[in-house]
């Protein structure tokens, strides 16, 4: 069964004359003739009774019609939800990096569904080389990580600039400098976190060796850490989040560059207006965050 069959029917249907259906398709009659014989084969029942020089539709026929409509004023509006200046519609799946999932994501996923309330988010948390798979594989249509990404069939956009924070319990002395940190204990996400990184990276510039204990998750690294047991190098949005809690004291360096965010999609999906739509927010939200942070930095 073809879509150019049905047109054909719903055009004899319509104007009860397969000739005139043929003049209004530009094609010849027994092109059309042929086409409902398949037609009428596949279904097992005669669609058309020819009557004179017309014909009428057979009780299969009228039946069958309903559905031809159906199925051609689905296939009509599925275009339309698909055309790149439709409103954003369908599912979308996303992922994210718990730390953009915790700071930066949530008022921006409540300002799109206010924007584009036909969209169906489902959202989800991992890590940056599992969400980085699962956009590759087609299994989320986009997500949100901290390290650019390597695979030849994803496409990215550098979204924001995350500074980072070291963050300590206001018991503990001032860090000043990384030997602040001899003796202290870590917390950090597992090897592989950016952020843990760019603190290994610090660490060693200033020949500085402490042990980190790996934590994948930042619920426990920030109780960790209120609890006085250790420090912790956090991006500035869970901070700016977490702050006002009693027993967290923040540290920034010039030596602890910010980390870039991006976000990344699969290049062989093809257009995808929720997508699309979800990309233009962030650009716009995330733009102007990275205005706003760059003007209130601290000093250790």
């Amino acid at each position: 069964m073809e879509l150019q069959q049905l047109r054909m029917f719903k055009a004899i249907a319509d104007l009860g004359s397969i000739a005139k259906a043929a003049e209004k398709l530009h094609c010849v009659p027994s092109n059309i003739t042929t086409r409902i014989k398949h037609l009428e084969d596949e279904l097992g029942e005669p669609l058309l009774i020819r009557q004179g020089r017309g014909v009428i539709l057979s009780p299969s026929g009228n039946l069958f019609l309903e559905y031809t409509n159906k199925i051609l004023m689905l296939t009509k509006e599925s275009k339309r939800a698909i055309a790149r200046d439709s409103t954003p519609a369908g599912k979308l799946s996303i992922g994210a990096i718990e730390s953009s999932a915790t700071s930066r994501l949530p008022k921006l996923l409540s300002k799109y569904h206010q924007l584009h309330p036909r969209v169906d988010i489902e959202f989800s948390t991992s890590t940056w080389e599992n969400l980085e798979e699962a956009v590759a594989k087609h299994e989320l249509d986009s997500a949100i990580i901290a390290v650019k990404p390597v695979n030849p069939n994803i496409e990215c956009i550098e979204i924001y600039h995350e500074e980072l924070v070291l963050i300590a319990s206001p018991s503990f002395e001032p860090i000043t400098s990384p030997t602040s940190l001899i003796g202290r204990t870590i917390y950090m996400w597992p090897t592989g976190c950016p952020y843990r990184k760019a603190l290994e990276n610090w660490l060693e510039k200033n020949s500085v060796s402490v042990p980190i204990t790996s934590i994948a998750s930042y619920g426990t690294i920030l109780g960790c850490v209120s609890a006085g047991a250790g420090v912790s190098l956090v991006p500035r949005g869970l901070y700016e989040q977490f702050k006002q809690i009693d027993g967290i004291k923040g540290y920034v360096f010039d030596q602890l560059h910010p980390v870039a965010n991006y976000f990344i999609w699969n290049k062989n999906t093809g257009y995808h207006s929720a997508k699309e739509a979800f990309l233009e927010l962030i650009c716009t939200e995330l733009t102007t965050l990275n205005v706003n942070t760059s003007a209130h930095n601290m000093t250790p």
